[in-house]
């Protein structure tokens, strides 16, 4: 029963996220709508720190000073993995937000700042 419930409280609380998101999304305003987007990618930030990369980081401890090695690296490979895959998807101009998955929000989050750090303008799509 316990791992009925540990299961089905998630699958609710996505479920029910969804379904607002499925039912409010043309009556909210776009300055919400990148607000609760921004909130969504500091969630998940905040659980892959302290859900994945902390542990590992501690299972890695008998590495001695190196024990974050594994886990940077890693951590860095996937970050490249959503960028290039992102990429991917823009020069095919197939991928649209709406119906892509967090993954694909957060690399394009992540990829945005890269471009705005390095002083690139997003390219407005050209409509065929």
């Amino acid at each position: 029963m316990e791992t009925f419930l540990g299961i089905m409280i998630p699958f609710l609380g996505t479920t029910l996220g969804a379904a607002c998101v499925f039912f409010m999304k043309k009556s909210l305003g776009d300055l919400v709508q990148r607000a609760l987007a921004g909130f969504a990618a500091g969630v998940m930030v905040a659980a892959s720190i302290w859900s994945l990369l902390i542990p590992a980081i501690d299972q890695c401890a008998p590495m001695g000073k190196w024990a974050f090695l594994p886990s940077f690296l890693g951590f860095w490979v996937g970050i490249l993995f959503l960028l290039l895959l992102t990429a991917g998807f823009l020069f095919y101009e197939s991928a649209d937000l709406r119906n892509g998955g967090l993954g694909l929000l957060l690399s394009c989050g992540c990829g945005g700042a890269l471009a705005g750090v390095l002083g690139g303008k997003p390219k407005k799509k050209r409509r065929r």
